[in-house]
């Protein structure tokens, strides 16, 4: 598969990955696990298990684009996380801003901007969604090589 290094399936659970998993390494493609504030040690276990590439951090619970991510308690649970595994860690949904992107980047090894981005294009109606779109990824992107 050219250009692509790993897949996010956001609802299988590690107990349910058995079928797909083997399919994924045959293929040199990374199974990118999710966790999230709730997940604790025992089920950290379970997910580092396969898990390859880098580690989706929720680091809201609810709906993504309803909240903004708290870097402190992120932070804290990164750093949990980091004791258990060598592989990034990068942190999404709540983060809606360049501030909150420069802010996440100090505490994860990246960062996920999408639901920001959806709003953009929707908000956008009408006009050109494309230079709003360029405005705002130029402006994370600032934000997070500044970090």
């Amino acid at each position: 598969m050219l250009g692509v290094d790993g897949v996010i399936i956001v609802d299988i659970p590690p107990e349910e990955s058995d079928e797909i998993a083997p399919v994924l390494q045959q293929k040199n493609l990374n199974l990118i696990r999710l966790l999230t504030p709730t997940t604790d040690a025992s089920r950290l276990a379970k997910i580092l298990h396969g898990a390859g590439g880098f580690l989706y951090y929720v680091s809201i619970t609810g709906v993504t684009g309803t909240a903004t991510a708290d870097p402190v308690r992120v932070g804290a649970h990164i750093k949990d996380i980091k004791q258990s595994t060598a592989l990034p860690v990068v942190a999404g949904f709540g983060i809606k801003t360049a501030e909150d992107a420069q802010n996440m980047v100090k505490i994860a090894d990246g960062v996920v901007v999408g639901s920001a981005l959806v709003q953009s294009v929707a908000e956008a109606a009408g006009a050109d969604p494309v230079a709003k779109i360029d405005q705002q990824a130029k402006s994370l992107a600032k934000a997070l090589r500044a970090a």
